[in-house]
C-alpha cells in the first residue's frame, strides 16, 4: 500500500505491508500562515507539491516497491474547509482546524434567547441527539469556517461548488472525485449519525446551518473505493499504474487503527501538533460540557470518542523555535537532553499549553499559555522540562474527562504521533496521568499504518476483526509512585491558573487585538 497522511506541519508518505509493517517513509514539510484574529491557513497547492515531493523520494528511494503497490490509503488532519470550484481547484487558502475566526458567527447561530453553555437548549437537543455533538462556540470546525466564509468572504462561498475537508480535497486530487465519508462530515454537525452504519445528511440541520445543499459532496461509507488514480496524479506520485484508491478518513480514525488499540475501549494517546485520548465505544454517548463524544468510527457500525486538545507537539515545536531557532528535529532530541537533566517537577514552574485557545475539557478559544512561578534561579533545563510536563499535565485533564465518559479506567495506553517518539515524554505521561503507557514503536507512522489498513478493509483484502493488535510495542512505561505528590499538586495548580487568569486574559486579548488591528 502507498499510504498518505497529510498533518498539519505536512505529509508523510510510506510504503505500508497487508500485516501493518511500515517498511520506509518519507516527510516533507508545508507552512502555516498564522494571521490576526485566530487566522490559521494553509495552501492546498502546498500540500499537493510537499505530497508528490515525499511520493517520489520514496518510491526512487525504493524503486522495487514500486510495482508491488496496489491502492492507496489516505488519512488527513481533520476540521478544515477547502472551498473549491467545479475541477476542485481551490479558490482561497485551506482553513485549518487551527483557525477560530468563525466564533462570532458560530455563537450566533448556536445561540437564542435562552442560553444553557452559550447553545439554545432546543438547538443543542436536536444537534446532539441526531448528531452526536453540536457546533464548537471556537468556530474552530468546518461549520464555523463555512460560517465565516459566507459572512466575510461572500464571493468565494458564492462561487464554491463544492466546501471540502483538507482529507476529501486531497481524494479529489488524486481521482477527479468530489466525495466524503460519515466519518469526516460528522465534524459539521448536519449528519444523522444515530445508526453509524447508515450515515445521511439531515435536511433539517442543513437547513438550520443554512448551508447550500449542492455544495456537500457525496456521501460514502468508510474506506469505500472512491477511484482510480487519475493519470496525472499516477505520474506525478511516480507509480507505475492507477491503483485504486479509498475514500480518506480523518487523522483521530486512522492513529486508533494504527496504534493497535482496536478493541472496545483498548485507549491511545496520539501527540503530534495537537492531542487526544481516545478509544472505539459500542455507544453512542455526549458530554457537552467537556467536549467529549462518541462519533462514527471508520470501522463498520462503531463509534470513536471524539476530543481534543489544541497545542500540544506544536507546544514544544514554538518553544524549540523561540530557543533554538533553525534547529529542526534536532532542537527537539536538544530539549529533550535539558529536560532530562532536571527534576520531575521543574522546580515548581508550571507550563500551560493552552498557545492556540482550547477544546477539552473546556471550549475556550481566548485562553492563552505561559511560564509560571518563573525566578531568577530558574534554569534552562527545567524550562525545558516544565514543557514537557505541562502537555502532559493538561493531557491528564482530558484524560479524567474521556474516563467518566467511558465510565472505566483506561490502561494501558498504547503512545503514538511524534511525542512518542521521546522515551522522556511517555515516561512523563506514565507518571502524571498514573496509568501504564505503551509506546509504538515508529509512532510517527501510525496513521500511515491505519490508512492502509483501513484501506484494505475497503477493499475487502482485510476484516475489522483481525485490525487489533497490528503496532509493534517499543517498550512499556509504568507510573514511578515517587513522582505522584509532586505531579498531584502541579495539576491542581494548572488548574487552578486556569480559573484564576479568565478575568486577566479578557484584557491581555485586548491588547493583542489592537496591535494585531493596527498592523
Amino acid at each position: 500500500m502507498l499510504a498518505i497522511d497529510l498533518g498539519t506541519s505536512g505529509p508523510k508518505v510510506g510504503l505500508v505491508t497487508r500485516e501493518g509493517n511500515v517498511l520506509a517513509a518519507e516527510y516533507e514539510p508545508v507552512a502555516i500562515q498564522l494571521g490576526p484574529r485566530g487566522s490559521a491557513e494553509q495552501r492546498p497547492a502546498d500540500w499537493w507539491a510537499a505530497t508528490v515531493t515525499a511520493s517520489r523520494r520514496l518510491l526512487d528511494r525504493h524503486a522495487a516497491a514500486r510495482p508491488a503497490v496496489v491502492a492507496v490509503g489516505v488519512t488527513a488532519q481533520w476540521a478544515g474547509t477547502v472551498a473549491v470550484d467545479a475541477h476542485a481547484e481551490p479558490l482561497c487558502p485551506a482553513i485549518i482546524w487551527m483557525d477560530g475566526r468563525g466564533a462570532p458567527y458560530a455563537r450566533r447561530l448556536a445561540g437564542g434567547a435562552i442560553r444553557v453553555a452559550g447553545y439554545d437548549p432546543r438547538k443543542l437537543a436536536r444537534w446532539v441527539r441526531r448528531t452526536g455533538g453540536a457546533p464548537a462556540l471556537s468556530g474552530r470546525d468546518p461549520l464555523g469556517h463555512i460560517l465565516w466564509l459566507r459572512a466575510e468572504r461572500p464571493d468565494v462561498y458564492r462561487d464554491a461548488a463544492h466546501l471540502l475537508e483538507p482529507v476529501d480535497w486531497l481524494g479529489a486530487k488524486l481521482t477527479g472525485r468530489v466525495a466524503t465519508t460519515g466519518v469526516t462530515a460528522s465534524l459539521h454537525w448536519i449528519t444523522d449519525t444515530r445508526d453509524p452504519r447508515v450515515i445521511r445528511y439531515d435536511d433539517e440541520l442543513v437547513q438550520l446551518a443554512g448551508l447550500r445543499r449542492e455544495q456537500l459532496p457525496e456521501l460514502l461509507e468508510p474506506n469505500a473505493v472512491l477511484g482510480s488514480l487519475t493519470e496525472a496524479a499516477r505520474r506525478e506520485l511516480g507509480l507505475e499504474r492507477a491503483v485504486p484508491v479509498a475514500a480518506g478518513t480523518p487523522d483521530l480514525a486512522s492513529s486508533a487503527v494504527g496504534s493497535g488499540a482496536v478493541a472496545d475501549h483498548a485507549a491511545h494517546l496520539y501527540v503530534g501538533s495537537s492531542a487526544w485520548l481516545s478509544c472505539h465505544v459500542p455507544y453512542k454517548r455526549t458530554d457537552v460540557l467537556h467536549s467529549v463524544a462518541s462519533l462514527p468510527a471508520a470501522l463498520p457500525g462503531r463509534w470513536l470518542v471524539a476530543c481534543e486538545q489544541d497545542t500540544a507537539g506544536a507546544s514544544l515545536a514554538h518553544l524549540r523555535d523561540l530557543l533554538l531557532p533553525d534547529s529542526g528535529d534536532d532542537g527537539f532530541a536538544e530539549l529533550e537532553r535539558l529536560a532530562t537533566s532536571a527534576p520531575a517537577g521543574s522546580g515548581g514552574l508550571l507550563f500551560t499549553p493552552w498557545l492556540n485557545g482550547e477544546r477539552t475539557p473546556v471550549e475556550d478559544g481566548e485562553v492563552r499559555g505561559g511560564l509560571h512561578n518563573i525566578t531568577l534561579a530558574t534554569t534552562r533545563e527545567q524550562v525545558a522540562r516544565a514543557a514537557f510536563e505541562g502537555v502532559a499535565l493538561n493531557t491528564r485533564w482530558m484524560h479524567a474527562a474521556v474516563e467518566r465518559f467511558c465510565r472505566r479506567r483506561l490502561e494501558p495506553i498504547a503512545f503514538v504521533g511524534g511525542g512518542a517518539r521521546s522515551r522522556l515524554w511517555a515516561q512523563i505521561m506514565a507518571d502524571v496521568l498514573g496509568r501504564t503507557v505503551r509506546r509504538i514503536a515508529d509512532p510517527r507512522s501510525a496513521n500511515l499504518r491505519g490508512a492502509a489498513l483501513l484501506a484494505l478493509v475497503g477493499l475487502g483484502e482485510l476484516r475489522p476483526d483481525e485490525l487489533d493488535g497490528r503496532a509493534p510495542i517499543a517498550e512499556e512505561h509504568t507510573p514511578d509512585a515517587a513522582t505522584r505528590a509532586t505531579y498531584d499538586e502541579l495539576f491542581a495548580a494548572l488548574r487552578g491558573t486556569y480559573r484564576a487568569s479568565r478575568w486577566n486574559r479578557r484584557r491581555l486579548s485586548a491588547v493583542r487585538d489592537r496591535q494585531e488591528m493596527s498592523r
